[in-house]
């Protein structure tokens, strides 16, 4: 794959066999943000886990200190005092049927969708829209709870989701390059230590295998993960 100058000059700066310290690794991230726009910094960690198994799955949700960044679009399914709660929280939309219906229908304007666990049954039916836009309501992620009220003020303030793909990587937001290295850094910190809390008790052997930083146009930078502990 070809390069573009500012991606090639910004790899100059990163030795790609080596292993960073977090915060020097999220310098150089910054450094290598050169786009016209403010670019997300991404973190990805690849675990020693086989996500094929129930036993060894990584899922969970944790809020940034520094937040995403981003304004993050939330709508409730929801009735009566916890459809009013998620209102007076701030959510773009609330509804109960009538907004699974309008899903059903193509609308996909939102970034997180939160519900009550007695709306589930009903929000079950936009699993095939929702699934693969990683959009699906789960409790887990504190997106089917009681209190949707929290949950879409935790959303707006930037809670996010990790989970693990089919290679067994978690792929995360942690903030934008224009944090700089010690909001960033904090955000780093909550994420990795949230996976290494996950750990299940079926994993063997080594469980970070690796990490990697890098903004939306930039190279990756590798990150040591040894003081997380696991």
């Amino acid at each position: 794959m070809k390069h573009g100058k500012k991606y090639t000059d910004a790899a100059k700066l990163i030795e790609s066999s080596k292993t960073y310290d977090p915060a020097e690794a999220l310098e150089l991230c910054c450094k290598t943000a050169t786009a016209k726009f403010d670019e997300t910094v991404e973190l990805h960690v690849r675990l020693g886990v086989d996500s094929r198994h129930a036993d060894q799955q990584v899922r969970g949700a944790v809020v940034l200190p520094n937040g995403t960044g981003k304004n993050v679009r939330v709508i409730a399914i929801a009735k009566g005092d916890a459809a009013k709660a998620a209102e007076a929280a701030g959510a773009q939309e609330v509804g109960d049927d009538d907004l699974i219906a309008k899903i059903q229908g193509g609308y996909l304007d939102f970034d997180v969708l939160v519900t009550t666990p007695d709306m589930m049954g009903r929000v079950g039916r936009l699993g095939k829209i929702l699934g693969p836009r990683g959009l699906m309501p789960n409790p887990k992620a504190g997106t089917v709870t009681p209190d949707v009220g929290k949950a879409v003020t935790d959303a707006k303030a930037g809670k996010i989701e990790y989970r693990l793909d089919k290679q067994n990587i978690i792929h995360v937001p942690i903030g934008k390059a224009s944090f700089g290295a010690e909001k960033l850094m904090t955000n780093l910190d909550t994420v990795l230590d949230a996976i290494a809390k996950a750990k299940p008790a079926a994993a063997k052997g080594q469980y970070f295998k690796s990490a990697t930083v890098a903004t939306t146009m930039g190279p990756g930078v590798r990150v040591a993960t040894n003081k997380y502990g696991v």
